[in-house]
């Protein structure tokens, strides 16, 4: 009976240490399991970071802004490639056909045709934008022609850089010739086969009878109706060797009407 108890003790101390290990192991394994859950949660957390893409919208959107600012900012400037459709849409908003240039010697009235329409719009703009108050009557060939809308002034050439650098293609009249009074716009000589005309640049015709080896090489855009006198005047005073002024005959124009 002793023996019997003895192997009971022994079985149920197997029983109660199985127990205790068995505890213990669960714990442990229970805990370690937690630490590589959480480790791998981490782990997961940190890689599914990095993989979403960077948010780039607020900085291509400062970019997209910083663009169109720049864009706006940017001042309009006529070209060869925008002049046609912008004179034409000025010269519908601003019809006037009479301007008067005035200077030292008088006045000279100048009518515009309606007929040549870039031209005449471009006259007009180039007035109202006082582009002319910065220029002179800088060529006098006597008994030919006298030329304005250039000088050596600095804004001149200021002026010339706000507003563009641009050609205009001719618009001949049917029947207009360079008569005496007749008011056309210059061109360049060289490499200019269609005779395009420069903007800035007028003559008024002097000679009695007229310059008409000029016919077909410009565009007349305008007439003189008053102050032919002022003209003469101004073909008369003393020129250096590249026809010239001695003294400078500034130009001041407006729109009459």
């Amino acid at each position: 009976m002793f023996r019997m108890s003895f192997t009971k003790v022994i079985l149920i101390g197997s029983c109660i240490i199985s127990l205790i290990f068995c505890s213990c192991e669960d714990t442990h394994s229970k805990k370690t399991k937690e630490n590589v859950l959480k480790n791998q949660k981490e782990t997961s957390s940190k890689e599914v970071e990095q993989q979403k893409p960077k948010d780039t919208t607020a900085k291509n959107d400062s970019k997209t802004l910083n663009v169109t600012k720049k864009k706006e900012e940017e001042p309009f400037k006529l070209s060869n490639e925008n002049m046609k459709e912008f004179l034409l849409e000025y010269g519908k908003n601003n019809p006037e056909t009479l301007v008067r240039v005035k200077t030292k010697f008088g006045n000279i009235d100048i009518q515009l045709y309606k007929e040549s329409p870039i031209h005449r719009a471009n006259f007009i703009y180039l007035v109202k934008e006082k582009y002319f108050d910065e220029t002179f009557f800088y060529r006098v060939a006597k008994g030919f022609v006298i030329q304005g809308g250039n000088s050596d002034r600095k804004q001149m050439a200021q002026k010339r850089h706000e507003i563009g650098d641009y050609t205009l293609p001719q618009e001949p009249i049917k029947g207009l010739t360079h008569n005496r009074g007749s008011v056309a716009l210059s061109k360049q000589w060289v490499d200019n086969p269609s005779n395009r005309s420069t903007p800035y640049e007028f003559f008024i015709v002097i000679a009695k009878l007229g310059a008409h080896h000029l016919d077909g090489e410009h565009t007349i855009f305008g007439k003189v109706v008053k102050g032919m006198n002022v003209a003469d005047k101004i073909s008369n005073v003393p020129v250096d060797g590249s026809e010239w002024p001695k003294e400078n005959i500034f130009i001041k124009a407006e729109v009459i009407r």
